[in-house]
């Protein structure tokens, strides 16, 4: 095994337990990172890119791959300090930049990425196949490398932009046989309901990644252990957590007068 694969090795067997998903709570910055990898529980670390361009002081839509990196260079050393992988949200691959993207994370250290279906650029759904084959073209770049076990959560956003959950179903297999380790079906404000989550998990084999809605009606994370998805993400919900708390011991300091 060569050097540049360990890491990514370990990040795909992590994804193979079964009712033993991974979870991912998603960080942004080199502080948000260290406090998740000083844990020992703490298996990996997993970027989002919503948080890392809030980090910027930036919205997600206006995150360049040059920021991106910039912020990805500071959270890998953390990766590498505590010797546990990193998978970074690389949002729809920059278009045309996608193999210079992934080119520069293996340099860093990354052990896999989340890839989007929906081109931002021109605000449409890339049609299936071009998602699939962008898929291959991730791993193509990852092999010439030697890195063999570069992991691609392939993220569906058909059933933001109004599609049904059969196409979720169709793209989902189509990104698998390319070689994706998981896909990732985001809800967005309609959220994915437990039906809709066993329905994925049976058609995907269990390598489903569900983002996780820290709410009282929302499946927790031993209920989607349960039914086997095999990865648990949060998004930049950590990041809203440390600016209220923040803002909370900030205002306790500015009202003692």
């Amino acid at each position: 095994m060569s050097a540049n694969n360990k890491l990514p090795q370990i990040l795909k067997t992590l994804h193979q337990r079964p009712n033993k998903p991974l979870v991912l709570t998603n960080v942004y910055d080199i502080l948000s990172a260290r406090a998740v990898a000083e844990l020992p529980v703490s298996e990996a670390l997993a970027t989002a890119s919503y948080a890392v361009a809030e980090a910027a002081g930036i919205t997600d839509n206006n995150l360049t791959l040059e920021v991106n990196l910039a912020a990805v260079r500071g959270i890998a050393a953390i990766s590498r300090e505590f010797n546990i992988p990193l998978t970074v949200d690389l949002q729809d691959g920059y278009g045309p930049k996608l193999e210079d993207a992934i080119e520069s994370l293996i340099e860093y250290g990354i052990a896999g990425i989340n890839l989007e279906d929906y081109d931002r650029a021109t605000e449409k759904m890339y049609d299936a196949d071009t998602a699939a084959s962008r898929i291959r073209r991730v791993l193509d770049m990852a092999k010439k490398h030697n890195v063999q076990d570069f992991v691609v959560n392939a993220r569906c956003d058909i059933l933001v932009q109004g599609g049904e959950l059969e196409e979720a179903l169709d793209r989902g297999k189509k990104y698998i046989e390319a070689g994706a380790t998981t896909v990732f079906v985001w809800g967005g404000s309609r959220g994915i309901s437990r039906t809709e989550v066993e329905q994925l998990v049976r058609a995907f084999g269990g390598r489903l990644n569900v983002l996780l809605k820290l709410s009282d009606d929302g499946l927790d994370i031993k209920q989607l252990a349960q039914i086997g998805v095999a990865r648990i993400s949060i998004g930049p919900t950590l990041q809203f957590v440390a600016k209220k708390a923040l803002q909370a011991e900030a205002k306790k300091l500015l009202t003692q007068l």
